[in-house]
């Protein structure tokens, strides 16, 4: 049995060995041992390619702004594990990890004497939050974003109030599915019967396949281009300003300080849904907590400003759909600076559709590695890249420490890739 806080992480870690076991059946195993504590969460449930962490930012704010607590499910962490599980956008202490672990690790121990098998690292941890929030620390709503997929995901044993699908992409294709239709099968996993579903998805064989299952389901969909629109969106210095259009309210000059369209279409989505907790659940939420909220809505690692001079951003953007965002966001906020990239990813990412888009607003483009296991080589990452000033180098610290030094108003430093990576740079920065 674990005693400290440094034992129950690397209980929870060393499971990492299990990998990635897609079903069910483990954690509806744990629920029913733990006496089902998820049956207890009133949860709204999360899943998409992008956007979750920020979608769960914006709505947890306005949740907060109405005066509700709020318990949030996220993942991966950026600055310490215990974010995962958050009460009020503060992470559970120490000690509470501790007795989470405790309950769940002699549960995780009879499992793996059973056909089903030990359970994963993401399973426990998704086990210790149901267990948390069910029986520990029960909140107002729980917002809870799913690890991968949806449908076989561990989270995917709750009956929320709401489901989210934020978007769809090419991620984690080797898991989900290597087309559009595939990937959003997986995501539209999470639909439950006459559970209402708001969603960003556009593309329309990834549309076609979420509205077929949320009609067989006979759960009413909130599509935004369709039943809620953004109107009068404009970049300013400090972030975006925009209206919102739902099928309940008109929400005109929204602020937000996260920056980029892609951002804006998360804060509409978290502005339906807070819109249908409003009407339909008789949440008690006033226009002046949805502008609340979102201007004080933020995400750590997501197109950060670390410093002004010089002027470096770090940004989590791990796969092709996340450089193409952080792209346009660059060239629509800073379309005059001098972009000096430094980039590291994780080799199972699709690389060669990230590295030329980065390539192709980049001065400079530096690639470099970092103690992960299945981190990619500089070297690797180079030869994807045709830029005529590319560098590899292997002190990532070392060039951020020269980089720090520079205050030519005209440089931008970009620091991009995995989110992994976002971390440790983030923890040296700051």
């Amino acid at each position: 049995m674990v005693r400290t806080y440094k034992e129950a992480l690397a209980w929870i870690h060393g499971r990492l060995r299990l990998g990635i076991k897609p079903g069910l059946e483990r954690m509806e195993w744990m629920m029913e041992k733990l006496g089902h504590p998820e049956r207890r969460v009133r949860a709204i449930h999360v899943a998409g390619t992008n956007g979750k962490g920020s979608t769960v930012s914006y709505l947890r704010h306005i949740l907060q702004a109405a005066g509700y607590s709020v318990g949030t499910f996220t993942s991966p962490y950026v600055e310490k594990f215990n974010e995962r599980i958050s009460v009020n956008g503060r992470p559970i202490r120490d000690k509470e990890i501790v007795e989470l672990v405790r309950a769940i690790q002699p549960l995780a121990e009879e499992l793996e004497t059973t056909e089903l098998g030990a359970p994963t690292e993401f399973e426990v941890i998704t086990a210790m939050m149901f267990y948390y929030f069910g029986k520990k620390n029960i909140q107002d709503v729980v917002i809870i974003e799913a690890g991968l997929g949806g449908r076989f995901d561990s989270t995917n044993v709750i009956y929320p109030i709401l489901s989210i699908i934020t978007n769809i992409g090419y991620d984690h294709m080797n898991i989900l599915g290597e087309t559009l239709e595939k990937i959003a099968l997986e995501k539209a996993g999470i639909i439950k019967s006459g559970v209402p579903v708001i969603t960003a998805v556009n593309q329309p064989e990834a549309w076609a396949v979420i509205a077929g299952k949320a009609k067989s389901l006979k759960a009413k969909t909130y599509r935004l281009g369709e039943d809620f629109s953004i109107v009068q969106h404009e970049a300013n210095e400090d972030g975006e300003r925009f209206s919102v259009e739902t099928v309940f309210s008109q929400y005109p000059d929204l602020n937000i300080t996260m920056f980029g369209a892609h951002q804006v279409q998360n804060a509409a989505v978290a502005v339906m849904a807070a819109d249908y907790l409003r009407m339909c659940y008789s949440f008690l939420i006033e226009k002046e907590h949805i502008y609340e909220g979102l201007e004080k809505a933020k995400w750590i690692g997501r197109f950060e400003r670390i410093s002004n001079k010089p002027l470096i951003i770090i940004d989590g953007a791990h796969n092709a759909e996340g450089i193409r965002s952080l792209v346009d966001t660059v060239r629509l906020h800073y379309p005059n600076k001098d972009v000096h990239v430094l980039f590291a990813a994780l080799a199972d990412k699709p690389l060669e559709q990230m590295i030329p888009p980065l390539a192709g607003i980049a001065k400079t483009i530096t690639f470099t590695s970092f103690d992960f296991p299945r981190a990619a080589s500089a070297e690797q990452l180079a030869a994807l890249c045709d830029h005529p000033d590319k560098a590899c180098i292997t002190d990532w610290e070392r060039w951020l420490k020269e980089k720090r030094k520079q205050k030519r108003s005209d440089d931008l430093f970009l620091i991009t890739g995995s989110l992994y990576f976002i971390a440790e740079v983030r923890k040296l920065l700051l």
